[in-house]
């Protein structure tokens, strides 16, 4: 039964441009101009696996007279009372508007289960406002960019997070949940293949063209008990080799399945890896916060296997710092040969990416990790770590405050996040590390209600020039007092009598 989502916020936060993303077409008009919504809209869509029915809603307004606005919000209302969930959009550019405060107190007397959205938070722009979203008491806003598509994985989980039973059939446990586990690489790789044998079927058409899987076709499979959701992906070539409407739409689907998988095989074919092309794909892979598992297809081509192996190891680790680490297994679909070791790499770069440290321990590692190696000094004033917990895994994200965040280089930030990853035994996966610095209002430049005002300057200009008659500053002579009040420094004897005058220390020897 499909999941019924109600979209719902203050006008132009974006609603309707997120309705048609979950929709997959353009069905609502979308403009600039608040206020274009205005009757409640239905349709079908689809959120990785989860099937939704879909109520775009008008922005809503705090009036309750016989206006159009009142009309369009009881409409609001009344989709919010049909929901099983509701998506509270927020603009993460304005950040918290008054209107959202009084729609998020009618959002909790409704009493269903409601994920907080900040729209429109690609780049950075939108940082403050996500953060601030934190006072709504929706728990964690999910960032997102429903005009680019970003952020769709992290959707899916706060969506299946609020109401467990919406990606699971009737009949599944819930402790069953497949992995779900993308296959990617480059057209002609050997990713159906290895689909075939792994499954132990011929369910995938295969052959030495180059470009024959079209869509992406998941197959339920198990192994060891596990469950799995294997998805074959159509080839990824390079964005300006790309002619063709089809292969723009096989490219889109790929990039999908990478958005909303778990782990990700990156297939290279043995006789010529790490192409310019996979190491965009493999870059890709972690920017996107999946697990990655490098697979050397066709490795009984290969002279020399175990030179071979090492000499790429190592060139991974030189040319993707970012995912140094990451298993690399090299096998042979066609015979078989090392099959075995690919779903155990699976399942550790898995729970990898599922890891949660304790704070205890994340503080520790800290404390260790500033003493060995403390943070540059900026401007002259050193940036001091004060504390770090985990907020979420898959993938691990970390929050670290300290003061003068913003200065802190992002060399620094690199150092902590390859610390993390050796200290813990996270290999090869994505870590997100924010930093943070609480607002102190008796800093400099600071006050509670904003930035420091001149007056107090004035008033230190005014008390200096009372200190001098008719109000007017005196030269600065030896002995006199300097502005600020305090006596200057006397000048020192300098021994030789003055001339015209005799030393007061040497009588005279002069006959009269």
């Amino acid at each position: 039964m499909p999941l019924k989502i109600a979209i719902v916020g203050r006008p132009n936060v974006g609603k309707s441009t997120l309705f048609n993303r979950l929709a997959g077409r353009r069905l609502a008009i979308v403009d600039d101009q608040p206020g274009v919504t205005r009757d409640r809209r239905f349709a079908t869509g689809r959120l990785g696996d989860i099937d939704l029915e879909l109520i775009d809603t008008a922005g809503f307004e705090d009036v309750t007279d016989e206006s159009l606005e009142a009309r369009m919000r009881r409409q609001t209302e009344l989709a919010i009372a049909e929901a099983d969930l509701s998506l509270f959009v927020i603009d993460s550019r304005e950040g918290v508007a008054p209107l959202d405060e009084v729609f998020g107190e009618i959002l909790r007397k409704a009493g269903k289960p409601v994920v907080l959205i900040a729209n429109k938070a690609e780049g950075r722009q939108g940082d403050a406002g996500t953060l601030e979203a934190f006072n709504l008491g929706f728990g964690e806003p999910v960032p997102l960019s429903a005009e680019h598509g970003e952020g769709m994985a992290d959707l899916y989980a706060a969506v299946l997070a609020a109401v467990p039973e919406a990606g699971e059939d009737e009949e599944e446990d819930e402790g069953d949940k497949p992995i779900r586990l993308a296959i990617v690489g480059r057209p002609n790789a050997g990713k159906s293949t290895l689909v075939n044998r792994l499954i132990g079927e011929d369910r995938l058409l295969t052959g030495p063209e180059a470009g024959i899987t079209r869509d992406a076709i998941p197959v339920d499979w198990r192994w060891d008990d596990r469950a799995i959701r294997l998805v074959d992906t159509a080839g990824l070539r390079r964005k300006a080799k790309v002619q063709e409407k089809l292969e723009r739409l096989s490219t889109q689907d790929t990039i999908r399945a990478i958005t909303f998988a778990e782990v990700v095989l990156l297939v290279m074919d043995a006789t010529h890896p790490l192409e310019i092309q996979d190491l965009q794909i493999a870059d890709l892979v972690e920017r996107e916060g999946r697990a990655l598992v490098f697979v050397l297809a066709k490795w009984d081509l290969v002279e020399d296997p175990q030179a071979r192996l090492a000499e790429l190891t190592e060139d991974v680790g030189r040319k993707l710092p970012q995912v140094r680490g990451a298993p690399m297994i090299a096998l042979s679909a066609e015979t078989g040969r090392n099959l075995d070791k690919l779903m155990p790499a699976v399942f550790k770069a898995h729970a990898d990416w599922s890891t949660k440290v304790k704070t205890r321990d994340l503080n520790d590692w800290l404390a260790m990790a500033v003493q060995r190696h403390p943070p540059p000094a900026v401007n002259g004033r050193r940036v001091r770590p004060k504390y770090i917990a985990q907020t979420k895994a898959r993938p691990p994200t970390f929050v670290l405050f300290a003061s003068r965040a913003a200065q802190l280089p992002d060399s620094y930030r690199r150092y902590l996040i390859n610390s993390i990853r050796e200290s813990f035994d996270l290999p090869g996966v994505p870590v997100r590390l924010t930093v943070k610095s609480g607002s102190n209002p008796y800093a400099e430049g600071e006050s509670k209600g904003g930035p420091a005002k001149t007056a107090p300057r004035k008033a230190v200009k005014a008390a200096r020039a009372k200190t001098t008659a008719g109000g007017k500053p005196a030269k600065a002579g030896k002995g006199a007092a300097k502005p600020g009040g305090r006596p200057s420094r006397p000048a020192k004897p300098t021994g030789r009598p003055v001339s015209g005058k005799r030393s007061p220390s040497r009588p005279s020897t002069r006959r009269s």
